[in-house]
């Protein structure tokens, strides 16, 4: 029976090739949390001014054009859109619980 590690693993050795490419995704990581800070910051506004403005927190067609928006922005940037629309489905869900909590 083999012990399972315990404590932290070796890092694994890599070459500066493999080190680029993951600075670049570090970064671009960073980049959307960044933008995603700043679009939940405009939909926060969204919701105060629907709460304000009795209007429902979701907006069924609204987000159907979105989703065919970004649906055809993934394809075009050759991304699959499944996942994109994946995607903006998480964010969607989540802005239409911000914007149900705003109206609360």
């Amino acid at each position: 029976m083999s012990a399972e590690p315990t404590g932290p693993t070796e890092p694994i050795d890599h070459d500066e090739t493999l080190d680029a490419y993951r600075a670049s995704i570090d970064n671009i990581d960073a980049a959307i949390i960044h933008l995603l800070a700043e679009r939940f910051k405009i939909t926060r506004k969204v919701g105060e001014y629907k709460a304000t403005h009795d209007l429902p927190p979701a907006d069924p067609g609204r987000e159907a054009q979105q989703i065919a928006r970004l649906r055809a922005l993934a394809h075009d940037a050759d991304l699959d859109p499944e996942f994109g629309e994946a995607f903006l489905r998480f964010i969607i869900s989540e802005v239409i619980r911000h914007h149900e909590k705003a109206r609360a």
